[in-house]
């Protein structure tokens, strides 16, 4: 099984390429390190850091030294973090891992961008009221498409072996702004349809899949506005495939189509390069219709999905992963991400068993989350897990 741990690149500038990757052959046991190459706005705490404990990262930040040449007449382009200075993260862990026989694997927030979609609000989702969702960027918008096969192409000059692609697809109304607030219950139905996008581009892909997008927004804005005009009406039950006669729910399939179409673009410019693509899913099976990701069709369109197996027991990490099997996805084309931290694990044995109940499913490939936000100790339960 192959193996690997979370990071970001601050945690190596921070301590330093001997104690970092120390910590993860020696420590951890692992064969891989999966580095932060775009990430988005947190505030962290980092238990064992020398340098300090609190630091908050920039929105849609880069900790790679993009190719300007490349980027040359693109609007969307990453940029730097100032954490990073002139130095190239890649370019160090890179050096070292080929040095120490582990592998690179990226870690690439992709439509979670604050930054770019402030910058440019018609490369945003568009809602039924022609609001932008200004922290992320629409995955059926050209540009936005181009970003994210640039992106994919200017990791294989490092030498990456897999790229973990997370925030590929769309990502609803509620997905952590500062101060969201909500003092009216808007009740899941109003919630969910004010995440639709609406934007003239997934209108058109709607419209070429043979759904009446333009009928479809106006009926959704009108059924939104109806539940934000009353407490009874928002919390009115609904199924989404009723509405407009089943219009809304062929237009979120058409919606998951262009999520899927976008995700084979980027595993198609990956494998050129020599690299593969793992779709970071998040939420699971049966989670992420509204976002746009369909499993079965990604499971062919991609080579690997990756999913969080954050549980207590083994027993629960067990069935989220024999649970994608239901959804056209063998276990032999799963990653799971594990955390060894108290929340998840009470000790060593249990992340032994977890790691066992993966191995027994015949998934390949483990991922610990994360480097610096665990304590040491937590690094010393990975070893022990993989039998270090």
């Amino acid at each position: 099984m192959q193996s690997s741990v979370l990071a970001f690149a601050t945690d190596l500038l921070d301590e330093g390429p001997d104690a970092f990757f120390g910590n993860l052959t020696d420590r951890a046991g692992v064969g891989g390190v999966t580095l932060a190459s775009v990430y988005h706005e947190a505030r962290d705490v980092f238990p064992h850091n020398p340098r300090r404990v609190l630091r908050y990262l920039e929105p849609g930040a880069a900790y790679f030294q993009p190719d300007t040449a490349v980027w040359a007449g693109s609007r969307l382009r990453p940029a730097p973090s100032t954490a990073i200075g002139d130095t190239d993260p890649f370019a160090l862990a890179s050096a070292e891992a080929q040095a120490r026989g582990m592998k690179l694997h990226a870690w690439t927030v992709f439509l979670h961008n604050d930054r770019l979609g402030f910058l440019h609000p018609d490369c945003a989702p568009e809602n039924a009221f022609g609001d932008r969702h200004l922290t992320e960027l629409c995955p059926a918008h050209p540009e936005v498409r181009a970003y994210v096969r640039t992106l994919v192409a200017e990791h294989a000059r490092y030498g990456v072996d897999a790229i973990r692609a997370e925030s590929l697809h769309f990502h609803g109304l509620r997905h952590g702004y500062h101060h969201e607030r909500y003092f009216e219950q808007l009740g899941p139905v109003a919630e969910a349809l004010l995440g639709l996008c609406f934007c003239e581009h997934c209108r058109a892909a709607a419209h070429a899949a043979g759904v009446p997008s333009d009928e479809v927004r106006e009926r959704v804005h009108a059924e939104i506005r109806a539940r934000l005009a009353d407490e009874e009406a928002a919390a009115r039950p609904c199924a989404l495939d009723e509405l407009a006669d089943g219009a809304v729910a062929a237009y979120i399939d058409a919606s998951a189509a262009t999520v899927t179409s976008l995700a084979a673009e980027a595993a198609e410019t990956a494998a050129a390069l020599g690299m593969r693509l793992s779709f970071m899913d998040g939420g699971g099976p049966g989670k992420g219709w509204l976002s746009g990701i369909d499993l079965p069709a990604l499971t062919k369109a991609v080579p690997q999905i990756e999913t969080l197996g954050y549980a207590p027991t083994a027993a629960q990490v067990r069935e989220k992963v024999a649970a994608f099997a239901l959804h056209g996805v063998d276990p032999g084309a799963l990653a799971v991400i594990l955390r060894p931290m108290a929340q998840d694990c009470d000790g060593a044995e249990n992340l032994a068993a977890k790691v066992a109940a993966l191995r027994e499913l015949g998934v390949p490939e483990v991922e610990f989350y994360h480097y610096g936000l665990m304590r040491l100790a937590s690094m010393d339960r990975i070893g022990a897990a993989l039998g270090h």
